[in-house]
């Protein structure tokens, strides 16, 4: 019997296949990027876990002095591998075996510290130049830590990461996301934990875990807590769970964004003739301009595209979605923004422009105000990339002052 999301997959390969050559043809003018450039473009993240981006010998590192003996493997190298592996295996046990790991060895201050530290300082070294990053606090406490000193450490952590990569000529900000756990009942307390700290390093409120039976709907009180509060927050819909998870996330739970929000693509249809047609809820997204925080690598080892060129963000990006680039769990997925824009530019012929343009969505759609948003675009984001830009030119000049040259 073929499953519902069997269907899906298979639908929305079907889509990305039929849109593909459309989509390459609308890329932007220019050669596409090298990899050394994607790696200096100034890029901006908006979903990634803090507990899916630890470096494996640092788990080495605080899985030994915390005296936690349960890691599959104590070489770094072998680590990583395993934790690759275990996210590509289409095992969900597996999966989620490897954020047992990295939550083991999180619980303390010291190592709470550490881990945010390194994440700014690998982000800044991928190019990244603002980033919110997510955790739960409540994943946190079993050495005895209160969700108060969980925030602090991890703040704490950012600052410092920050100071490191400006000393390594990087420039970083990095804001963090409170997350409370679908299938647990702190949703409350965690978003009033976030309005609590909103002015001291936390920008936000998110919910994430399994989609399937728990609903965004089981934590209406939380989210009717932020928005009497002014404050924003992101919901995971739309990753596995498809239209409802979304509809419900948007219409009963007010959210800004959604987290993934990859099951948009269900909602479109690409006809025979290369004409879209879009449904209810898609034309609401896209007018809406609801920033989808999309994920590729991510998405493709939970089975939403089955490869890169197959994936819905050809389509949602040549639509004028307000679509975003992130890396999800960068340990799991072996990956960074540098390499999911490298992943886009092989699938889709992206340039500089089309980078820009997720790039500058991204900024959009930070939870910083306004005025710093737009000053992050206008001084930092588009100087970055036209400053990219005019080195290709001036290589091209050279290149063809050369072939004159040799025909003279």
């Amino acid at each position: 019997m073929t499953s519902q999301s069997d269907r899906t997959t298979s639908q929305t390969s079907q889509t990305s296949q039929t849109t593909s050559r459309s989509v390459r043809a609308s890329a932007g003018p220019g050669p596409s990027p090298t990899p050394d450039q994607i790696r200096r473009a100034p890029k901006v993240l908006l979903h990634d876990h803090l507990d899916g981006g630890l470096r494996p010998g640092t788990i080495v590192d605080l899985a030994r002095d915390t005296g936690y003996a349960q890691l599959p493997q104590t070489d770094p190298d072998k680590l990583g591998a395993w934790f690759r592996e275990a996210a590509d295996s289409g095992s969900l046990e597996r999966y989620l075996e490897t954020f047992a790991h990295t939550c083991a060895v999180m619980q303390t201050r010291d190592a709470l510290v550490r881990v945010a530290a390194e994440c700014a300082e690998d982000l800044a070294e991928d190019g990244v130049v603002y980033a919110e990053v997510r955790y739960a606090p409540e994943q946190h406490l079993e050495a005895g830590l209160t969700l108060e000193e969980v925030v602090e450490a991890v703040n704490e952590g950012f600052r410092e990461g920050e100071r490191r990569a400006r000393e390594n000529g990087h420039r970083i900000r990095v804001g963090a996301l409170l997350t409370a756990m679908r299938h647990a009942a702190r949703s409350l307390e965690i978003a009033e934990l976030a309005n609590r700290y909103r002015d001291q390093g936390v920008v936000g409120f998110d919910i994430a875990g399994a989609e399937a039976g728990f609903p965004p709907t089981r934590h209406l009180d939380a989210f009717e807590y932020l928005k009497r509060e002014n404050n924003h927050f992101t919901i995971h819909a739309g990753e596995a769970f498809g239209l409802p998870s979304i509809w419900q996330a948007l219409q009963w739970c007010g959210a800004d964004r959604l987290g993934h929000g990859v099951r948009i693509i269900d909602d479109i249809e690409v006809l025979d003739d290369g004409s879209v047609k879009l449904g209810r809820l898609a034309s609401y997204v896209r007018d809406k301009r609801i920033p989808l925080e999309l994920c590729p690598s991510s998405n493709l080892q939970t089975g939403a595209a089955a490869s890169y060129a197959e994936h819905p963000i050809g389509l949602l990006r040549r639509l004028h979605f307000r679509a975003t680039v992130n890396t999800d769990n960068r340990l799991m997925s072996g990956t960074g923004m540098s390499r999911e824009f490298e992943h886009l530019v092989e699938a889709f012929g992206y340039t500089l422009d089309d980078l820009q343009w997720f790039s500058v969505n991204a900024m959009k759609s930070a939870f910083i105000p306004f005025d710093e948003r737009l000053a992050m675009i206008n001084d930092v984001i588009k100087p970055g990339y036209a400053e990219l830009k005019s080195e290709w030119l001036f290589r091209q000049t050279a290149s063809i002052s050369g072939s004159v040259q040799e025909q003279g």
